[in-house]
């Protein structure tokens, strides 16, 4: 279990330039506003998964495209030739932003060939995210052991709330998979292989700050308890309330204080 402990976290996907521009209220349509304040930092969905979870406590590594520069255009999705490459002991969970899906799935083969040969309490527990209404991601439903959906996609396929996206979703995933979908303000639900329904209302802050990146606060969250061996709920509830504290201040300063709650 020793060894089990030190492995790390893996989340493949983008890194990104976010230029974030504060201003006093939310702009209405066709007009100018005063910018208070801008500020950049570090974004894209794998690379803000790999901030939380080392905020968190864990251990944690990211995979993807970097560039020498500080602006960089038309950088490469990684390959599964590119995945080969990886020394997957060094790694107890793969968390996939779903982007290049083919080239996923066949990453995800490769993971599944490698846990083949290993007893159960040693393989590598496999999660993508699919969070944009694009066709090819819809092929990651069946290669995931966690699913995040997004509730853009439930709502693109005509699911008015998390459970009838769980419900209508969860014959496209693997048997014993669980399914995850977080609804804003509505909090989040998941479904996992006992057919019951797991919910957890959200937690607001007293004053919403900035919700950029708040989505990819809740998968770490719910990934670092799933991978510590906690529970369903307890997982969904822990990153509900996460996402929630996030959402109060700017970046993702105050996130390590969710471990001594």
């Amino acid at each position: 279990m020793e060894e089990q402990s030190k492995r790390k976290i893996l989340c493949v996907g983008l890194v990104c330039l976010d230029i974030i521009n504060v201003v006093d209220k939310y702009p209405e349509e066709d007009t100018d506003s005063r910018c208070l304040s801008q500020r950049w930092q570090r974004g894209g969905n794998a690379s803000n998964s790999c901030t939380v979870l080392s905020l968190l406590g864990a251990s944690s590594a990211f995979m993807g495209s970097l560039s020498a520069g500080p602006v960089a255009e038309n950088l490469p999705d990684v390959t599964a030739e590119d995945f080969s490459k990886v020394d997957l002991r060094q790694f107890k969970w793969i968390h996939l932003e779903g982007r290049n899906a083919e080239e996923q799935v066949k990453m995800i083969q490769q993971v599944v060939v490698y846990n083949s040969m290993l007893p159960q309490q040693q393989r590598i527990t496999v999660s993508v995210e699919i969070e944009k209404t694009r066709e090819p991601l819809y092929q990651l439903f069946p290669h995931g052991d966690v699913v995040f959906v997004s509730k853009d996609v439930a709502r693109h396929f005509g699911f008015l709330s998390a459970e009838a996206a769980l419900k209508g979703f969860y014959n496209r995933v693997k048997q014993g998979a669980v399914l995850v979908c977080a609804w804003a303000e509505k909090g989040a639900d998941a479904l996992g292989p006992d057919g019951l329904v797991v919910h957890s209302d959200a937690f607001p802050p007293e004053t919403l700050v900035d919700t950029l990146g708040a989505g990819d606060t809740f998968n770490s969250a719910v990934i670092y308890t799933l991978s510590k061996g906690g529970s369903l709920q307890d997982a969904l509830t822990f990153g509900c309330k996460v996402a929630g504290r996030k959402c109060g201040f700017h970046g993702y300063d105050g996130i390590a204080e969710m471990c001594d709650d």
